[in-house]
């Protein structure tokens, strides 16, 4: 969770706000077939069919800058490099968009294929 002061009050946002924010950025990507996950729960979630929209996302930082990480599953014969650029592009403009929070680097791994 990252939390900061304004002259308002106190500003909270939970990582699954920036998850789910994420996640639904990156699969509306073309040639994105899905996520993968990426840590135990999120994978025994998948064996009972529980699908999130943040599943294969892991945020890190804090209100200076956030590091994402994403976990994919793409479509055979697309263009590996273009399908990351565009991710990469539309979740950075995303993120820093719905939050303000600078978006510093965004680590696409692409952990299979789909035909």
């Amino acid at each position: 969770m990252i939390s900061y002061e304004t002259m308002h009050g106190e500003i909270k946002v939970s990582n699954e706000y920036f998850t789910k924010l994420i996640g639904r950025a990156a699969t509306s990507c073309f040639g994105v077939a899905g996520m993968v996950p990426t840590g135990k729960m999120q994978f025994l979630r998948s064996l009972l069919g529980q699908k999130k929209l943040s599943t294969g996302v892991v945020v890190t930082g804090d209100i200076n800058s956030i590091n994402i990480e994403l976990h994919i599953i793409v479509l055979y014969g697309m263009n590996i490099s273009a399908i990351a650029q565009s991710i990469m592009h539309k979740v950075k403009y995303t993120v820093e968009e719905a939050t303000g929070i600078t978006v510093d680097k965004v680590t696409i791994m692409v952990d299979g294929v789909k035909d």
